[in-house]
């Protein structure tokens, strides 16, 4: 063999040995008391994985779910609420317009009896079921002591027997959702 072919020889031979060896990792590279990367501890070999709690991560997934089913339907109602509510507060005009009208109507004494005043209180009637099938009543507070939060006084009188800061006279009925308060009464107080 010539020189040169034991020089290819010997770097060929010398490439393949170091391609089989492990990867050498120079000392630098590694922090003190680290291992170097791709080396096994015989502590972490050994251990076995722990076993999860399938029955724990049930328990927590389905109190979650439970969770958010009540949430949804907290919000649910509170939306339902909030529409009616609104709708409510756009139909309140008309039921005092229908009021009016009875009252014009029946100021006449040739329409007092007429069908058109028991139409128009047929429908005031129909009107004030339906709110109050959802939850909506009329307040009309003549006689109570005045409550600010419930109550718009729209004049204070001074009235011979009446006690102070009693409602004396109602302008306009009030309504309520529940507890809370749709629109004030319209009264006079005295004072």
């Amino acid at each position: 063999m010539s020189p040169e072919e034991r020089d290819t020889t010997a770097t060929k031979e010398a490439a393949a040995e170091q391609a089989a060896a492990p990867e050498a990792v120079p000392a630098e590279a590694t922090a003190p008391g680290e291992e170097p990367a791709g080396a096994e501890r015989p502590d972490e070999a050994a251990a076995p994985e722990p076993v999860p709690d399938y029955k724990d991560q049930w328990l927590r997934a389905a109190a979650e779910l439970d969770n958010v089913r009540k949430r949804a339907r907290r919000d649910v109602a509170v939306a339902e609420s909030r529409g009616i509510a609104k709708l409510a507060k756009e139909l309140l005009p008309a039921l005092d317009n229908f009021e009016r009208a009875l009252a014009a109507a029946e100021e006449q004494p040739e329409n007092r009896d007429h069908h058109l005043t028991d139409g128009i209180r047929l429908v005031q009637t129909e009107l004030l079921g339906a709110l109050a099938r959802v939850g909506i009543e009329p307040d009309s507070p003549k006689g109570e002591r005045f409550d600010p939060h419930r109550h718009e006084a729209v004049a204070q009188q001074p009235i011979d027997g009446a006690e102070p800061g009693t409602i004396v006279e109602v302008y306009s009925a009030g309504y309520t959702y529940g507890e809370d308060v749709l629109r004030p009464a319209k009264v006079v107080v005295a004072g």
